[in-house]
């Protein structure tokens, strides 16, 4: 059995502005909404992994689904809101302003010591990427592989329950767009 995580391609937005809380939360919402950027295409060695596959996950979000399509056009696609990503909230710390990036590292920390207002607790993250291994085991069981193109973070969390579960990494589980 195989299965193999694959994080998105670059979003169409920009990836690294400086910005307050405020901001941040703005662009928290403009990055969940947006799509691929439009020169963005996976490795062709990506698209050789899957070519020949049937059926690929995705999250619901509009990059993992023309991700997944870019990769895999004759595949089948099942899109589904149990893949997306663990989410983040803008923590209010006035005055502060610093890249996308930072925020990002903060507000993941801050979510996993209970800061959630409004978005998902981290204890509900893990319970769905538990649901998440659940699924691509058993489509490997019955297939012999299982692909989900979906976001770096959750990826990593789902990896995380397949690790204890007796599955071995071969990939780097790199965090850059349009990586295995």
């Amino acid at each position: 059995m195989r299965i193999i995580l694959i994080r998105h391609g670059q979003p169409h937005i920009a990836l690294s502005p400086s910005t307050g809380h405020a901001g941040f939360a703005d662009y928290i919402g403009a990055y969940e909404e947006a799509g691929l950027a439009p020169a963005n295409l996976p490795p062709e060695e990506l698209r050789d992994l899957v070519r020949e596959l049937e059926h690929v996950f995705t999250s619901d979000r509009p990059r993992s689904r023309q991700s997944a399509a870019a990769l895999a056009p004759e595949a089948t696609l099942t899109a589904d809101p149990l893949f997306a990503e663990a989410p983040l909230a803008s923590p209010r710390i006035p005055l502060l302003r610093m890249s996308v990036p930072k925020w990002a590292v903060v507000s993941r920390i801050l979510w996993h010591a209970g800061f959630s207002p409004g978005i998902e607790k981290a204890r509900a993250a893990a319970a769905r990427a538990d649901k998440g291994a659940d699924i691509l085991i058993a489509r490997a069981k019955q297939s012999g592989t299982a692909v989900l193109v979906a976001h770096g973070y959750f990826n990593w969390m789902i990896g995380r329950r397949l690790k204890k579960r007796g599955f071995v990494r071969t990939g780097s589980h790199q965090a850059r767009y349009c990586a295995a």
